[in-house]
């Protein structure tokens, strides 16, 4: 069964004195992704440039190329990017985390790294975001092989079938949160395959939206069907406990005397 995150609490609020809120964080994991972030970093620029308020958080999951050396040259040039560094490799989940810890947004979005992800999907998402709690996306047509497109289609049915919720494209990373919902979840390892679900036990309202996916632009995949399959489906299993021992008590009233 999957281990909760043991670090450092990610779900607090960040009350650090002297910074000021943002409109908007993007949180961006990389791993070895050294060819593709000044290109992101240019199209997230060219999407949210303009806009009076937003950051970028990438966390560098203990990268052996030279992920950290662009995040440190973009965050000395553009006081929007925020770096966070990751002693060794801590999985996505947990630069997830790192990321949305040091986020100061209300608003969170989340993408990959590798550019199949599109930035310019991200305003229409946060128009959505009114009224709700989150937005998922799900990829219309993916740019991948037969075979991970056709694992990833029974894995959600599998996902779906066994947390008892209705997730087109668990695997899309291109989502956006209303920033107390996000640090309302509890947090585990894997946990960011199953955020939707998690959302929705707590009574958040989530919708979904369709958005774009491109081919990997440079670098390789680091996951495939062998090294996943087996982990999450026992973080599914974490899912699903969660799920029966939900409390779910009805206040009749509450009264406090003054």
């Amino acid at each position: 069964m999957s281990q909760v995150f043991a670090q450092k609490p990610p779900l607090a609020p960040p009350a650090e004195s002297g910074r000021e809120p943002f409109e908007l964080s993007l949180v961006v994991p990389a791993f070895d992704e050294e060819p593709n972030l000044r290109l992101l970093y240019e199209r997230i620029v060219a999407v949210f440039g303009a806009r009076p308020s937003w950051e970028l958080v990438l966390v560098d999951d203990g990268s052996r190329d030279g992920t950290g050396k662009v995040m440190r040259e973009l965050a000395l040039a553009d006081p929007r990017v925020v770096a966070v560094f990751f002693e060794k490799n801590c999985g996505q989940t947990a630069a997830l985390a790192a990321g949305v810890r040091e986020a100061r947004g209300s608003r969170i979005a989340t993408l990959d790294a590798d550019l199949q992800n599109d930035p310019a999907d991200l305003p229409a998402l946060l128009a959505l975001l009114e009224g709700h709690d989150a937005v998922v996306g799900y990829r219309l047509r993916r740019r991948d092989t037969f075979v991970r497109r056709a694992s990833s289609r029974f894995a959600n049915w599998v996902r779906n079938r066994i947390s008892g919720d209705r997730i087109r494209d668990t695997g899309c990373s291109l989502k956006v949160f209303r920033a107390e919902a996000l640090r309302a979840i509890p947090w585990f390892e894997g946990m960011h395959r199953f955020l939707p679900t998690l959302l929705r036990y707590q009574g958040f309202r989530v919708i979904e939206a369709p958005v774009g996916h491109h081919p990997r632009h440079a670098g390789q995949s680091k996951y495939g069907i062998q090294n996943r399959a087996w982990r999450a489906f026992k973080d599914l299993l974490a899912v699903r406990w969660m799920r029966t021992r939900m409390i779910r008590s009805s206040v009749r009233e509450v009264l406090r005397a003054r």
